[in-house]
């Protein structure tokens, strides 16, 4: 192994420390983008609507290959209708997943909580107190 080259510059030693958390991935929202990542399934949907509900593949199942969200939509009696209202669920779905909260910013006490904490606790001890002199204060006090 050979030393280190003196002429080469040290790396700084303020480098900030590995993320420890995965990067995160921000899906597409758009339409065109989510039908050539989906596979979209038609399925039959069960429930009330006689034979042409039982007999007819309405129902839409759309899977997001790269979030591995699955949606479906058996509503409706259409199939348009259906695999328009999953893809809607679908950008909803994945919307929430991209959304990042703000960091919260830690708010400072304020000081008159401690002062009202501190006289509850020291009207709490006299009226203990009281208690072991044998007299009883009143309500008021």
């Amino acid at each position: 192994m050979l030393p280190p080259d003196p002429h080469l510059p040290l790396p700084p030693a303020s480098l900030p420390p590995p993320s420890t958390q995965p990067p995160r991935i921000v899906y597409a929202t758009d339409l065109e983008t989510l039908e050539r990542e989906c596979s979209v399934e038609f399925v039959r949907a069960s429930g009330p609507g006689g034979q042409h509900r039982n007999k007819t593949e309405t129902g839409v199942r759309v899977t997001h290959a790269i979030s591995g969200v699955v949606v479906t939509a058996t509503e409706r009696r259409s199939q348009a209708q259906n695999r328009s209202l999953a893809f809607e669920r679908l950008i909803a779905r994945l919307e929430a997943l991209n959304f990042v909260p703000k960091p919260r910013k830690r708010t400072r006490k304020p000081k008159s909580a401690d002062r009202n904490r501190l006289a509850d606790k020291r009207k709490t001890g006299e009226r203990k107190a009281s208690r072991r002199d044998g007299k009883r204060p009143e309500r008021g006090e």
